[in-house]
């Protein structure tokens, strides 16, 4: 099986992960929170690259909502965390950095950019409060996921065959 064949398979069992566990979101301000997005986020940012975790980011955000378990603000918050988690890793090959990625685009990035979704499919109360009010609940969502994803990670980098603490990742 070639390399992007295993990538989009541990991208849709991933993928499965998130959707599987948005079961466990939690209410806060409006948002649903969601750790175990921004574990997978992390996890396939790390291991299979920024785009693929992008990917795997969107589909997780639109079957959760199609499934009736996520809102629209999944889309931004995934997608952005994924990103910049995915772009901090390739860059810096730190776990540390793929985790402050995920933070900052999840909670910062993520929260500003659900504003003119919440003014726009949620309407106008929602969109009052989005722009101050979902940058703090993205925050605890993805501060456990990001939690749970270093639990993992630091774990895996000591089997070394799975996750090597070099720079030896070749994903785009």
């Amino acid at each position: 099986m070639n390399i992007n064949t295993q990538k989009l398979v541990m991208a849709s069992v991933f993928c499965a992960v998130a959707v599987a566990g948005s079961l466990f979101a939690l209410p806060v301000l409006g948002s649903k929170c969601a750790p175990v997005q921004h574990m997978v986020n992390i996890l396939c940012g790390v291991l299979l690259g920024p785009w693929y975790a992008v990917g795997a980011a969107f589909t997780a955000s639109l079957l959760r909502n199609l499934l009736g378990l996520g809102s629209v603000l999944a889309f931004p918050g995934s997608m952005c965390g994924a990103l910049l988690c995915g772009l901090a890793y390739k860059h810096t090959h730190s776990i540390v950095a793929a985790l402050a990625g995920e933070v900052l685009g999840t909670a910062l990035i993520g929260g500003l950019c659900a504003y003119p979704l919440a003014l726009l499919f949620l309407g106008q109360s929602a969109g009052n409060i989005a722009f101050y009010a979902y940058i703090v609940p993205f925050l605890i969502s993805t501060a456990a996921g990001a939690a749970i994803s270093a639990v993992l990670l630091y774990n895996l980098q000591k089997v070394k065959k799975i996750l090597p603490s070099s720079s030896t990742n070749n994903y785009s």
